[in-house]
């Protein structure tokens, strides 16, 4: 699914995913700000792939305890569902206790099993390490899963150049990663990266409900990022 840029319209809501057709190339449903989220999967027959995302509330999230993987094991048998986002840390056991890379794993590999891609999610909310720490963070977290998710928090303008380098050089050495900077000192970046390798976007579907802080409306995303990565590929622009 990845191997192009996505731009993934985000919601808690699937009735919302015909006002994202216009603009995104999947949805992300955010199954921990839903109200019935496995009911609402079960009705589903939009036309957008889903990437489902039970956030966990140790890395931004609402969701709670070990059940949230049993919600995300039954969502990746519906054939809708493209991709699942896994945190890194519960991957590897980091977080918040090493009982969880048991229950990721598994999951990880009955995604697999199921055709559906893995997104191995990394989440810094304080901070955006140095350029060598974020190449490492994303080798680590396109090694687990079949993309390596990183979003860190800009507090100026040192912070978006680290990000788009750190984009460019893990590109470089062979990962697909995703990457952005929260924050409006970086909020640029989710636009930039884009050209310098990352393979997802996130926008709210209603700019009222965004789920990350410095996050475009969706069809401005959409403009941004085609607009760039088109003048990119100009050689006359270049």
């Amino acid at each position: 699914m990845f191997e192009e840029f996505v731009l993934a319209a985000s919601t808690a809501d699937l009735t919302e995913e015909p006002r994202a057709r216009e603009d995104a190339d999947a949805v992300e449903f955010r199954m921990d700000l839903a109200s019935d989220p496995l009911d609402q999967l079960a009705g589903y027959d939009g036309e957008l792939p889903l990437v489902v995302t039970n956030r966990a509330s140790w890395e931004g999230g609402e969701a709670e305890g070990l059940g949230r993987y049993d919600a995300l094991s039954t969502a990746i048998g519906h054939d809708a569902v493209a991709a699942v986002d896994v945190e890194l840390a519960a991957l590897r056991g980091t977080r918040p206790d090493p009982a969880q890379a048991s229950h990721a794993t598994a999951l990880r590999d009955a995604a697999r099993e199921a055709g559906v891609d893995v997104i191995a999610s990394v989440h810094d909310f304080e901070s955006t390490p140095e350029p060598a720490a974020l190449v490492d963070l994303l080798a680590d977290a396109a090694g687990e899963g079949d993309v390596g998710k990183l979003a860190t928090t800009a507090t100026a303008p040192a912070d978006a150049l680290a990000m788009i380098e750190a984009t460019h050089e893990a590109t470089a050495a062979g990962h697909r990663v995703a990457t952005m900077c929260m924050g409006e000192p970086g909020r640029h970046t989710r636009a930039v990266t884009p050209v310098y390798g990352s393979k997802i976007g996130y926008a709210p579907v209603d700019p009222a409900n965004a789920t990350a802080p410095g996050q475009y409306p969706l069809a401005t995303l959409r403009e941004l990022v085609d607009g760039l990565r088109e003048r990119g590929a100009d050689e006359d622009y270049l």
